[in-house]
């Protein structure tokens, strides 16, 4: 099946050279030079996979994948910017995105990463931890199918790589959970974007945790994590 990309970026040249390339590729593509309605877009289009320029006009990029990633939790984002200090980079992936490229990019990077990210995607039967409908988590249930997590009446909706980790540590409740194992099993490779994006989704489920003392991800400094429940 025709895998399909949003694809938003106001820089004509640019915007028409991936245009293309990603056509000839045998994507279908929806370029829009703004995101002003991406919402509407992604509900008409239904896209795979999107890319996001970070400098646009009316709504950045970065606000885009706010927006995308509090819908639509589990949409593959890339963004494609010019910008390259780490402080960029750490709020690339603290505004939804999954993978970041720097401009300028070669057609044959971007078209690895959108295939890396399609296939992150797609269900691993044989690589899917193996947990019980439901883990006891001190005061929290935690539903894997469901990417839910219960305490009394507050349910906590998962985005799919949250509960990837999450499963994960669990599995290795109480050992060192090597962290090139997790970006392994979760990215596919353990480069520095997935390392800063592991980053991101470990704080996130530290801050769900927080209230609730029983429940620690302790960092092993050059190691890994180890996850303490009680």
């Amino acid at each position: 099946m025709q895998k399909k990309i949003l694809y938003i970026e106001d820089e004509p040249y640019l915007g028409r050279i991936v245009r293309e390339t990603l056509t000839l590729k045998g994507y279908e593509i929806l370029h829009r030079k703004d995101g002003t309605r991406i919402t509407d877009m992604i509900r008409q289009f239904s896209p795979d996979i999107c890319l996001l320029d970070v400098m646009l006009p009316h709504i950045d990029g970065f606000t885009l994948g706010n927006v995308i990633r509090n819908i639509y939790p589990d949409l593959p984002i890339i963004f494609l910017t010019a910008k390259s200090q780490p402080e960029d980079i750490v709020q690339g992936f603290s505004s939804g995105g999954t993978d970041y490229i720097r401009k300028p990019f070669s057609m044959d990077e971007l078209i690895v990463r959108i295939e890396n990210q399609l296939r992150l995607r797609l269900p691993k039967n044989d690589q899917q931890p193996v947990l019980p409908d439901t883990v006891r988590l001190n005061q929290w249930n935690y539903y894997p199918g469901k990417l839910e997590l219960h305490k009394h009446n507050d349910i906590k909706r998962l985005s799919q790589r949250e509960a990837q980790v999450l499963s994960l540590l669990c599995l290795h409740k109480g050992r060192n959970l090597d962290r090139k194992l997790l970006l392994q099993a979760v990215w596919g490779d353990d480069s520095f974007f997935n390392s800063r994006n592991l980053d991101v989704y470990i704080r996130k489920l530290r801050a769900i945790f927080e209230d609730d003392p029983g429940i620690q991800i302790v960092t092993l400094k050059g190691q890994g994590y180890l996850f303490v429940c009680e």
